[in-house]
């Protein structure tokens, strides 16, 4: 299961551009993290909202593979976020969880955090829905 979320995320240049890196996966668990780079930064000087929704689908979109068949991939059929506070840190983790598991649709949650140092705050939530396509 590792090998084959680690190996598709590997195939995301939009990731790749973001500098993002899988920092964890367990089954209906994927943890994303992902610098505040220059590029990545809006006009207050914090990440951009896009940022925080780019690796939290991502996550949520891995977290769903984790409980697939071999046979499947997944594609984002809506995803809903909630800003709760500026994305004021060194980099962003996102923690995308399955909320339930379907043949259909797999409802998806996640949390992105700011982290600095020891410190964090939770700046975003995500819920949507991923679909099961063939691979």
């Amino acid at each position: 299961m590792d090998h084959r979320i680690r190996s598709s995320f590997a195939r995301q240049s939009m990731m790749q551009t973001l500098g993002a890196e899988i920092e964890s996966v367990a089954p209906g668990e994927v943890v994303i993290t992902a610098p505040v780079l220059p590029g990545s930064r809006q006009q207050h000087d914090v990440a951009h909202a896009a940022l925080s929704f780019a690796i939290g689908d991502t996550a949520a979109g891995y977290a769903a593979l984790t409980m697939m068949p071999d046979d499947s991939e997944v594609m984002t059929a809506e995803m809903k976020i909630n800003l709760l506070a500026p994305g004021a840190g060194d980099y962003l983790r996102a923690t995308g969880k399955v909320i339930k598991p379907g043949r259909r649709l797999v409802i998806v949650t996640a949390e992105v955090h700011a982290v600095t140092g020891e410190e964090e705050r939770l700046v975003a939530l995500l819920q949507g829905t991923m679909v099961p396509v063939s691979a």
